[in-house]
């Protein structure tokens, strides 16, 4: 079996399961990053 045939594509040709491999490597995202500053924000206050 070719392992082309195992493998999910969007419509326009994407490899899924490398752009989730590429995402898992990238960092934070923007919401987990907001997330941090706010609560560093709220300790900071808090203090």
């Amino acid at each position: 079996m070719n392992s082309m045939e195992n493998k999910k594509y969007t419509i326009a040709g994407t490899d899924i399961e490398e752009v989730k491999k590429q995402n898992a490597k990238s960092g934070l995202s923007y919401n987990q990053v907001f997330e941090k500053l706010a609560k560093e924000r709220k300790e900071k206050a808090d203090e």
